[in-house]
């Protein structure tokens, strides 16, 4: 158990370091009737998106405070809502109650998908874990990316640029 803890620290960390070369896409804020839920901000290489480009950030700053199963409870909605179906869903939202923990104001949750489309979450720099299923990193940013999103302004903040239809 130690050493698979350990790879997945030293895998994160090599992911971390290029994380920081990213460049921002965009930045898109979601307030719901008078409430600021949380800043959101895109990254890749480029400075543009493509999907399935990798690697890419998607970090989400909170401006609330949020439990942890609200948010968890969120991501299942948004795929629902957006027709996203996997046969390992359920398993992804067990593996996120497991990782993420309360957020308060402040806080940044991020995802960082690797060029071996493995799927990383950090709060505030820290390390949460990883989401083994390499199909995981792209539903997950759909939630946000995809044309089918339920919130298209936000999706057009971040990427910049509208689709007529999904890939």
């Amino acid at each position: 158990m130690r050493f698979a803890t350990l790879c997945t620290v030293l895998l994160f960390a090599c992911g971390a370091a290029r994380a920081e070369s990213l460049t921002l896409v965009g930045e898109a804020s979601l307030r719901v009737l008078f409430w600021d839920i949380y800043n959101s901000r895109l990254y890749t290489e480029t400075g543009s998106y493509e999907r399935y480009q990798r690697p890419l950030r998607l970090e989400i700053e909170y401006q609330r405070d949020i439990p942890s199963d609200a948010l968890v409870d969120r991501t299942g909605t948004e795929w629902d809502a957006q027709g996203l179906d996997h046969e390992n869903q359920a398993a992804w939202l067990a593996r996120l109650r497991e990782l993420w923990p309360d957020v308060q104001q402040g806080d940044r949750l991020a995802l960082e998908l690797g060029e071996d489309n493995r799927s990383y979450f950090t709060l505030n720099g820290e390390t949460l874990g990883a989401v083994d299923d390499t199909d995981f990193g792209q539903h997950f940013v759909d939630i946000w990316l995809s044309p089918r999103t339920t919130r298209p302004e936000l999706r057009t903040a971040l990427i910049g640029y509208e689709e007529a239809s999904a890939p």
